[in-house]
């Protein structure tokens, strides 16, 4: 079965036909009128003169290369657009004109040092990763074998370049704003998968972009797919100091022509910074990749030389991506009283020591309640409460409520597949919203997690919720209501689901998954319909 971007997102398993850019209007269009959007169903079309002529000059991976260099689609190849092949034949990079963004060196201002921890991905933790499995072929991996090390175990960073982190004017503690927005939707689309190169990065992009050069040289601030972006909180202010907290969604293309492009999208980067209000001094800084889920990292490459071929995709784990400062910022010149340069080390050669004041803290919010924010701020639907498995049930039976759960094979809540069309449509409606928090309690789950409880020998309780689970689950999105027991009284699988939304009304035999004339969009009133016949079947079976 083809699984569309605007449909489910591609997981595991299954082989993805990506539309090209121009389809998108279609897609969105079949979106808003409650129908699936096959790729594989949409009509052939003739190729523009330019394009025709390119294809018999070139062929079709030397038009794919051509298109992928190609950035503003003109059809022709710029000076700075040919720039990385370019770099890449001469062996020479140049250094980045944009790093500055106009601020001229001061010597008398601080720096920081910041140190890459780089474990690679466990290849053991995908599902294709045995050469010749699913004929995934070592080619098509090699840019993720080879990538074994941070780009750069350490880099030195002016405290200026810092001060896109700094908050707007008057936010308020647990507020969160955008360091950089979010520019697509499910309704505008993706981006292409067809590059290789990012775009130079401009404004509050710069200091995102050289800090994830650190791990790998070709990073992409803005992911293919929303949300995009890096949103921020204040933690904790003082007088002079402020803690921000922040998370960002990313990704690296690993390959550079003439393979194919292979994409590695983390599921999200989050971590902390502790600055002055000016921005003249950083305490403190760290960024990584939450590590403890089983899998945190969504990967995706192409089989062919065009926008649509087959797409393969797999989730993995990577113990550890990490940045941090390896202590607080210090002045890059020392100046005495008089102004005069003082030597940074001591006569018997040791370096001065710098004593920092401690900060004394005014307001302070927890990781736990900042983390939260940050990620309804990134996704809506988490304005319910999605509590961890085996802890929602003992809420269910403290409050004598069912269970809401989804069963799928990525994470519902960051950017490593699963649950995209899901949690951007049906879960973040207003009616859904209310109906959640009023009657249910929500969880969701990793499968590979359940399978590991139902594996435990140690927890007979948990053993049997996650049994009951898997029995009810299939490829690649279950949802479910249930007893506090765990007992499943009734679910429906995502693609079924899609299915039913993309039918006219009087075509849907099975009223249990009938329309409602109170909703418009056929996507919440079917999910509607499919919360209220669980609380149908499931109430009367409650303990009173």
């Amino acid at each position: 079965r083809h699984c569309s971007p605007l449909q489910l997102p591609p997981c595991p398993g299954k082989v993805q036909t990506e539309p090209s850019l121009g389809l998108l209007g279609e897609a969105a269009a079949c979106l808003g009128t409650g129908r699936l959007w096959h790729p594989a169903g949409a009509q052939p079309r003739s190729l523009p003169p330019k394009q025709e002529s390119a294809l018999k000059a070139l062929g079709t991976e030397g038009l794919f290369l051509f298109s992928s260099l190609d950035t503003d689609q003109d059809m022709y190849i710029s000076p700075e657009e040919f720039k990385p092949i370019a770099e890449k034949l001469t062996g020479s990079t140049p250094a980045a004109s944009y790093e500055e963004e106009g601020l001229p060196p001061d010597p008398s201002e601080e720096t920081l040092t910041i140190e890459a921890r780089f474990q690679p991905l466990l290849l053991e933790t995908m599902t294709k990763s045995k050469d010749g499995f699913l004929g995934v072929s070592r080619l098509a991996l090699s840019g993720l074998r080879n990538w074994t090390t941070a780009a750069s175990p350490s880099a030195v960073f002016a405290t200026r370049h810092f001060q896109p982190f700094l908050p707007p004017p008057g936010q308020e503690l647990g507020e969160p704003w955008w360091i950089i927005p979010s520019e697509l939707s499910i309704f505008t689309g993706y981006l292409s998968n067809n590059r290789f190169y990012p775009p130079p990065p401009k404004g509050k992009e710069v200091i995102i972009h050289r800090l994830l050069s650190m791990f790998h040289p070709r990073p992409f601030v803005k992911t293919r797919f929303a949300p995009q972006g890096a949103v921020a909180c204040l933690t904790a202010i003082s007088n002079f100091y402020y803690t921000v907290m922040f998370r960002i969604h990313a990704e690296f293309q690993l390959s550079e022509p003439p393979d194919f492009p292979f994409w590695f999208s983390p599921g999200q980067f989050t971590g902390h910074i502790i600055l002055s209000k000016d921005a003249t001094h950083v305490r403190d800084f760290r960024l990584f990749v939450p590590n403890h889920r089983s899998l945190n990292v969504d990967m995706e490459w192409l089989y062919g030389a065009s926008e649509s071929s087959n797409m393969e995709v797999d989730i993995g784990y990577i113990p550890q991506m990490e940045l941090e400062a390896a202590g607080p910022s210090v002045p890059s010149v020392i100046l005495d009283e008089d102004g005069n340069v003082i030597d940074s080390r001591l006569p018997s050669g040791e370096p001065l020591q710098f004593v920092f004041e401690e900060i004394e803290w005014q307001q302070e919010l927890s990781w736990e309640e900042a983390a939260r924010r940050l990620e309804v701020a990134m996704y809506p639907f988490k304005k319910v409460t999605y509590l961890p498995f085996a802890e929602a049930f003992d809420r269910a039976q403290a409050e004598n409520k069912l269970v809401h759960s989804i069963l799928l094979w990525g994470a519902l809540d960051d950017q490593s597949c699963s649950g995209r069309t899901l949690r951007e449509t049906v879960l973040e409606s207003s009616p859904i919203l209310a109906l959640l928090n009023e009657s249910f309690i929500s969880t969701w789950s990793l499968v590979k997690e359940l399978e590991d409880l139902q594996n435990n020998q140690e927890n007979v309780s948990h053993k049997k919720l996650a049994g009951l689970h898997l029995e009810k689950y299939s490829f690649p999105v279950e949802m479910m209501i249930c007893l506090p027991n765990g007992t499943v009284v009734h679910h429906i699988n995502a693609n079924y689901f899609l299915d039913i939304t993309s039918m006219k009304p009087e075509d849907v035999e099975n009223n249990v998954f009938s329309f409602s004339s109170t909703f418009e969009d056929p996507s919440t009133a079917t999910y509607m319909q499919f919360l209220k016949e669980g609380l149908r079947r499931g109430l009367p079976l409650l303990q009173p």
